[in-house]
């Protein structure tokens, strides 16, 4: 298979959870501390903390420590690119997949 594939696959894996995805939702109006998401989803901090691991694990997620605080915000540049990908698996292309000598369905024509 593919690397593209794979390590897209890991994004959209992390944002398979429904609370990761309302975590990033959060993080679009810009960068939160862990105690604001805490407050919004009355979790305990080491729920929160898988979740953010597998956020920034995938590299959707930034993180910086400030005192004693966490705070979290998007990585636009995965953000964007994960759009790209997403743009280019949906729309029909000159290089799409189907065209590929191996398979025989010739789906795009």
């Amino acid at each position: 298979m593919d690397s593209k594939y794979e390590g897209y696959s890991q994004l959209f894996k992390a944002l398979s959870d429904p609370n990761r995805l309302m975590i990033v939702d959060m993080l679009s109006c810009g960068e939160l501390c862990a105690c604001v998401i805490l407050e919004r989803f009355r979790i305990t901090q080491p729920t929160l903390s898988h979740h953010m691991k597998n956020l920034c694990g995938c590299g959707l997620v930034t993180a910086r420590k400030e005192g004693k605080w966490m705070f979290y915000s998007l990585n636009e540049d995965t953000v964007n690119d994960l759009k790209m990908f997403l743009k280019a698996v949906t729309t029909m292309k000159e290089d799409c997949i189907c065209y590929d000598m191996e398979y025989k369905g010739g789906c795009c024509k």
